[in-house]
């Protein structure tokens, strides 16, 4: 027996990891581990004393020189004993001879790695091995076992808090899928209630157009062969200014029927919008729904902000209209509310430029801009012919996304982080990807984080997100394909 043997070995010891109950997040460490480490120099008979008092001890991590050597689990100390003549052979010799005989598959984990992760790489391990214990390395020099059986108990108890946590979820998106119907059937009902004066006012209007040049030629013959009227009726045309109200009756009349036009468009538009619940498929033009949306959001359309549409020939796309139209609507509500910031944004550096520069002319490069752009595209298939897919482009210059933003969104495009935190951008993955079996892409470059002035042309500039370094902007491609 070596000199190492008789030095005293330090007594197996649990760590109860974290007292916290458990979560989707949980990680090995959170569990129950055990400490034992034993020279390989010591003998057999020892480690057979140390689990016959630690009934719990699920194996023992073997060193030799303070180097992690491997792993002797119990149950494969126990095969080896019941073998002919193996407790006679096993537990008079140094470990490290039963190590080169039981030696077996380990499975090495870091104190990190999530308990869903560590009880499926453990299910794959070969089937002499499944039982056995699992080594956790916490840092370089702290190993511990875990016990395959605490790991099953704590990942089947993580599977029914997700099991609950997915059923929780479900209920709540019904209850929302069912508000959001309700919701969709009450604004469809006001709109119908609004289009119903409506068609009353624009029914009306030609019969209102037409009396009024009647009265307008019978005032004016009047005029002509009563040149000279009463002293009361030429007080009368003063007090009422007949001549303004020559000129000023087909306006007004031209401007009920714009905002009888406009309203009729509006209650149209949230009639198309409030479609949630269709069952199938239908064509539809996706022109009409972005013109419609874009309706919709007129009230948030600042001045600052334009809006350049260019439409190619597209023909009926067969689609859920209202699960389209929320996605352009998602789309869009970030694309203005990026461009209002940065329109505040340059409002702020345009002012502070005046109070610095108040005898220069200062002028922004350009104005906060919206692009939509559709047309027919050919992609290449899995099997490389080409397919036909429309394309739906909404593109903004603002400042454009960090890094992390466009992290956290291509993340939230995934099946694990979509169930999650529900976003809106998500949900428009969802429905362009799953209802439609389209794509959905997003391109954008970040603006620079500071904003100076320089002279152009004997003028002060701000330089937008159009100017150098590059290009800045967020993009969006909506990809349809076409049946």
């Amino acid at each position: 027996m070596s000199n190492g043997s008789s030095h005293q070995f330090t007594p197996p010891t649990l760590d109860e990891g974290s007292n916290q109950a458990l979560h989707l997040e949980s990680t090995v460490q959170d569990l129950p581990l055990y400490r034992f480490q034993i020279e390989s120099d010591r003998r057999g008979a020892e480690l057979a004393q140390v689990f016959e008092q630690n009934p719990l001890l699920p194996g023992a991590i073997l060193v030799e020189q303070e180097q992690l050597l491997g792993m002797i689990s119990r149950q494969r100390l126990l095969e080896y004993l019941i073998r002919p003549h193996g407790i006679d052979f096993f537990l008079k010799e140094p470990l490290r001879v039963l190590y080169s005989y039981a030696r077996s598959e380990v499975l090495l984990l870091l104190g990190n790695t999530p308990i869903i992760v560590a009880a499926q790489q453990a299910l794959r391990r070969s089937p002499e091995f499944i039982g056995e214990p699992i080594l956790v390395q916490i840092d370089p020099q702290s190993h511990y076992l875990l016990d395959v059986h605490s790991l099953n108990i704590a990942y089947w108890q993580i599977r029914g808090i997700e099991t609950q946590v997915r059923y929780e979820r479900a209920q709540a998106q019904m209850i929302q899928s069912d508000k959001m119907a309700s919701l969709g059937r009450l604004v469809d009902g006001v709109a119908h209630e609004i289009l119903d004066p409506v068609s009353f006012i624009w029914g009306n209007l030609s019969h209102v157009t037409a009396y009024s040049e009647c009265l307008l030629q019978l005032l004016a013959a009047y005029e002509k062969h009563l040149p000279n009227p009463p002293r009361e009726i030429v007080h009368l045309k003063a007090e009422i200014e007949l001549d303004y109200l020559r000129q000023d009756l087909p306006q007004t009349i031209e401007s009920i029927r714009s905002g009888a036009d406009r309203l009729s468009k509006l209650a149209t538009s949230l009639q198309n919008f409030c479609h949630i619940d269709e069952v199938y498929p239908k064509p539809a033009d996706l022109h009409e729904l972005l013109d419609s949306i874009l309706l919709l959001l007129k009230s948030h359309l600042t001045s600052e902000i334009q809006v350049n549409k260019h439409y190619d020939h597209l023909p009926p796309v067969l689609c859920y209209a209202g699960l389209l139209n929320q996605v352009f609507m998602n789309i869009l509500s970030n694309a203005v509310n990026a461009l209002i910031n940065q329109a505040v944004s340059q409002q702020v550096n345009l002012d502070f430029a005046n109070r610095q520069l108040p005898a220069q002319p200062i002028t922004l490069s350009s104005k906060p801009t919206i692009e939509i752009t559709t047309r027919i595209r050919s992609l290449p298939n899995p099997n490389g012919n080409p397919s036909r897919w429309v394309s739906i482009c909404i593109a903004d210059n603002g400042p454009g996304l960090s890094p992390e933003a466009q992290k956290q969104i291509l993340e939230s495009f995934s099946v694990k982080k979509r169930a999650a935190k529900e976003t809106s951008l998500a949900l428009s993955y969802q429905i362009i990807t799953a209802k439609h079996g389209g794509k959905l892409e997003v391109r954008s470059r970040r603006a620079p984080d500071s904003v100076s002035c320089s002279q152009s042309n004997g003028e002060t500039v701000i330089p937008s997100s159009n100017e150098e370094p590059g290009d800045t902007g967020t993009e969006f491609e909506i990809l349809l394909p076409l049946t």
